[in-house]
């Protein structure tokens, strides 16, 4: 989806490849689906990762395994992490977003089902980033804030009447107890 030339920020599309962090992104950790599990947990591990994309040999993406699937499928199943496959406990066919994509769009369909972390591909398949909720967070804060903003000074312009009367009242009101009190 291409971005909007529409100078209405509430209209405006950004795609996933427009985020300024998009192209700092450290790679993401990838293995093959015959590798074991062992060395992908010791990877994520060592680099603070929360995820290994599986790809096969043209680089895409077939699976992802998650902390949660090494929990769940891994421990709870009582498998061995040196014999067993990564295939083995993969959660198979997940959902790609394409570089192109529109960024809301994608926060919204992983708030929906309920997932933590977004494969980014490119046109040919390749993956090319892992988004996770918190990189949607920092791009939905500030713009809330902004929004915040915007939906505070549309109130107070729209109802301007109602503050003048009602700041009024207490402009008096505030007079009224300081004269009292002189007296």
């Amino acid at each position: 989806m291409a971005a909007s030339n529409t100078t209405n920020t509430s209209n405006r599309r950004m795609r996933i490849m427009d985020r300024a962090e998009y192209a700092s992104k450290p790679k993401p950790l990838t293995f093959g689906p015959d590798e074991l599990v062992k060395p992908a947990v010791a990877a994520m591990s060592e680099m603070n990762y929360g995820s290994v994309m599986v790809i096969d040999d043209d680089r895409k993406v077939i699976g992802v395994v998650t902390e949660r699937d090494i929990m769940k499928k891994l421990v709870n199943g009582a498998l061995d992490p040196s014999k067993t496959k990564l295939s083995e406990i993969m959660t198979r066919e997940p959902r790609l977003a394409k570089e192109t994509d529109d960024l809301v769009d994608w926060l919204r369909i992983m708030s929906n089902e309920r997932f933590r972390r977004l494969p980014v591909v490119d046109e040919d398949g390749r993956i090319k980033a892992v988004f996770t909720q918190g990189d949607f967070v920092s791009y939905t804060w500030p713009d809330l804030m902004g929004q915040a903003k915007e939906l505070a000074k549309a109130s107070v312009f729209r109802n301007w009447p109602l503050f003048l009367i009602g700041g009024g009242i207490m402009l008096y009101s505030l007079l009224m107890i300081i004269v009292v009190r002189s007296i």
